[in-house]
């Protein structure tokens, strides 16, 4: 089937360069490398989903989701609230250890390492998609999709370790930190698996996922 390019994903396109762009100069002039790093990613990831929009012709609403998740990448490195780094910022205190300083939940890391593996996870059973039978067993797409999920936030904090190791005073966190990360990825992946048998089964998925 023909990849239809739409007016509005041509913005979308133009807008997240834009982004990316103009994050990129304020790392540049803040001198923050890390974030830097991550802009050279984000330009990776762009041309990766350009490549699969173009061979699965994937909907606007996950390519919106991706777009966005960058975005609060982005902003989640460099805008500050009443002094607090927007990533570590607490949108909701459900949690507090009194003796891990970083056993805190929810911070906006969090919902962002949610959010993203949310559309991770769809992405990817747009992938699968068209190699499935047109009866499968949802249970086992469903376990594999997951996995997938996490496999991907496995590569994630794979390169955050690695940011660590090249460059001094990153704000990645601890232990702590990069296990809950894991568990929000894992968490969103699984809302998106319920998610799609929903959708697929109840709400009707023929016109796309998202």
């Amino acid at each position: 089937m023909k990849t239809k390019i739409t007016k509005y994903q041509i913005f979308l396109l133009i807008a997240t360069i834009a982004y990316i762009i103009i994050f990129g100069i304020y790392y540049l002039i803040t001198k923050n490398y890390e974030f830097l790093s991550y802009v050279i990613i984000l330009f990776l990831i762009l041309g990766l989903m350009i490549f699969l929009h173009l061979k699965y012709n994937l909907t606007s609403g996950v390519l919106t989701g991706i777009s966005v998740w960058g975005l609060i990448h982005m902003a989640g490195g460099s805008i500050y609230i009443y002094g607090t780094k927007l990533y570590a910022l607490m949108i909701i205190n459900l949690y507090n250890s009194p003796i891990q300083s970083e056993f805190r939940i929810l911070k906006f890391d969090q919902f962002a390492h949610f959010y993203c593996y949310v559309f991770v996870t769809i992405l990817m059973f747009y992938i699968l998609r068209p190699y499935l039978k047109e009866k499968f067993n949802w249970l086992a797409i469903s376990v594999i999709l997951v996995f997938i999920g996490m496999g991907i936030g496995a590569l994630n904090e794979i390169l955050e370790f690695i940011a660590i190791i090249i460059i001094k005073d990153t704000g990645v966190g601890g232990y702590y930190n990069n296990l809950l990360d894991i568990v929000f990825n894992t968490l969103g992946a699984i809302a998106a698996v319920i998610y799609i048998y929903f959708k697929e089964n109840y709400i009707g998925g023929k016109n796309g996922i998202v």
